[in-house]
């Protein structure tokens, strides 16, 4: 079996989220989702554990502050896609899904991305790399 991720983020507004990444085209795994967390399915391998504030203080250690994603970066999400017009396609979905650009797109010639704020702060990198370039 292959593993698998499964990140965990602090979402304000459950629901909003959930639309948003609807929104998207990805899925939510009805076992692990309920009024707490949702289970945001983004591939066979992984996942994102949405979780509100109360649900998310469940998994810190007491003490440790829960990251706000508008004013301090916690990661960064890279996600590769299948070619540059997929990448445009999810980032212009995700800035009409009520996202902001975090980045001008970069365009390397082998590589091309683009990066966005989700509702929350997060940023999402969506990216395609030429299948050639990797094989040099």
């Amino acid at each position: 079996m292959p593993t698998q991720i499964f990140v965990n983020m602090h979402v304000k507004d459950l629901a909003k989220s959930k639309t948003f990444f609807e929104t998207l085209g990805y899925s939510f795994n009805p076992q692990f989702t309920d009024d707490n967390a949702a289970c945001l399915v983004i591939s066979e391998t992984i996942y994102c554990m949405l979780l509100t504030t109360g649900h998310m203080e469940r998994f810190v250690p007491k003490g440790k502050a829960i990251a706000d994603a508008t004013k301090t970066t916690e990661t960064l999400l890279a996600l590769s896609m299948d070619s540059k017009d997929a990448v445009s396609s999810h980032y212009a979905k995700a800035i009409a899904a009520g996202a902001t650009e975090c980045r001008p797109a970069e365009d390397h010639g082998f590589m091309y991305g683009r990066s966005f704020n989700d509702l929350d702060g997060h940023i999402w990198e969506v990216f395609w790399m030429d299948p050639k370039a990797l094989q040099q």
